[in-house]
């Protein structure tokens, strides 16, 4: 995966994917993500970007679900992928860890979610 993580760590129009909801949704994470790395040790924001990621892929994949998206499956095997890799962390988060989230949403928004656009 090799797109650049923005610094700031902030969603810019790059991400946009051209569904308000999940670009919506999409900059939440940014935020909920930034403030994991600001706070490592505060697990009620690892919890709250935990709550996040599960609420925002459940999204896509109800839009994948009605838009009979013919890469729902692979799709929903990457974020399930993720999600058991972030529910088995505990704060404190390292910077490794941080890091590793940065770099996997803005590579799935730009490598993976830009390959639905204009399907849903």
């Amino acid at each position: 995966m090799g797109f650049d993580v923005p610094e700031p760590y902030v969603w810019d129009e790059s991400f946009r994917v051209d569904y308000d909801t999940i670009d919506t949704e999409h900059k939440g994470l940014f935020v909920a993500i930034f403030d994991c790395c600001k706070a490592p040790a505060d697990g009620g924001k690892l919890s709250f970007l935990v709550q996040k990621v599960v609420d925002h892929f459940a999204t896509e994949e109800k839009m994948f679900a009605a838009a009979n998206y013919a890469d729902a499956a692979g799709h929903k095997k990457i974020h399930d992928e993720f999600v058991a890799k972030i529910k088995t962390l505990s704060a404190p988060i390292d910077a490794a860890t941080g890091d590793f989230a940065k770099n996997w949403l803005v590579n799935h928004i730009k490598g993976i979610d830009t390959k639905y656009m204009g399907k849903l």
